[in-house]
């Protein structure tokens, strides 16, 4: 039997889902999550819903754990006997040490290729989907990482944040900013540029209305937005809230294809319950 010439992976933050996975043959090698003394497979053993009841029981947060070195030597080797190549995704390298382990180990191997997406959730799964569909056209490996080098910069990802407690308890965000968020009633608008997070506008209001003027915002250039794949990713928000912003992504955008998925508890662990995001790849480089 032959070997898949290339074959694309990622960690688990890319919040792609079981379907798109499957679709464009994704694999993964999860991050873990702690709750109490247990250590659980992202994805796998635990569930966004599994860690919110447990931080409700508890008052305690999560915390992810990033894959080590040996781990990633055993995933890549496992990959390569079954393709020529491999190309691996990893969440920003200035939000975790997991790209830096993964590299570690793809120096011991040879054709295997990490990327540092230099972004998160499906800000990452944007351009794993490019990249597996720059395979699917023949495209080599060096050539795919070079084309999604240029691809990066052009990745608009951002979230609006119900509540800033788990930003607050995961020490990315100050005591100072949280209490006043909080007595203001503030959501802010989280961006990811050059592989960080910002508070780019703070909005005040009931959840679901915010959401709905920071679509309409979000998609104002909508000639500028590439729309074979536009996403909108959400850790558990009601099902009407999430329909909402669906529909003002399909009135404002012509989409080939309008993903909506759930964050998985990498990410989930960090933003906690009531976060969305409308996400898509522009034209040109965000400003």
């Amino acid at each position: 039997m032959s070997k898949k010439k290339i074959q694309i992976c990622c960690d688990s933050s890319c919040d792609l889902g079981p379907k798109l996975c499957e679709r464009y043959d994704i694999k993964l090698n999860p991050f873990r999550i702690t709750l109490g003394d247990e250590s659980l497979i992202d994805g796998i053993e635990v569930t966004p819903d599994d860690l919110y009841a447990f931080h409700d029981r508890t008052g305690t947060l999560p915390k992810t754990s990033a894959t080590n070195m040996a781990e990633h030597l055993e995933f890549f080797e496992k990959q390569l006997e079954d393709a020529e190549e491999v190309i691996f995704f990893t969440i920003s390298s200035q939000m975790s040490v997991n790209n830096h382990a993964a590299n570690l180990a793809a120096e011991e191997l040879e054709n295997v290729y990490v990327i540092d997406s230099a972004n998160l959730s499906t800000g990452v799964g944007l351009l794993v989907i490019a990249a597996a569909e720059m395979a699917e056209q023949g495209l080599s490996a060096k050539e795919i990482c070079e084309k999604i080098e240029e691809l990066k910069p052009n990745v608009n990802a951002s979230f609006v944040i119900d509540s800033l407690e788990y930003l607050h308890k995961g020490g990315r965000c100050s005591s100072i900013a949280a209490l006043g968020a909080n007595l203001l009633k503030l959501k802010p608008c989280i961006d990811v540029k050059n592989g960080s997070m910002g508070v780019t506008k703070k909005y005040r209001g009931k959840f679901a209305d915010v959401l709905k003027t920071y679509a309409e915002e979000r998609l104002e250039n909508a000639d500028n937005i590439i729309t074979d794949h536009v996403f909108v990713t959400h850790a558990g928000c009601d099902e009407e809230v999430v329909n909402s912003i669906v529909d003002i992504v399909k009135e404002k955008l012509n989409c080939k294809e309008l993903h909506v998925t759930r964050a998985g508890a990498t990410v989930s662990v960090h933003c906690g319950r009531n976060t969305l995001g409308v996400l898509f790849i522009q034209k040109t480089p965000v400003e």
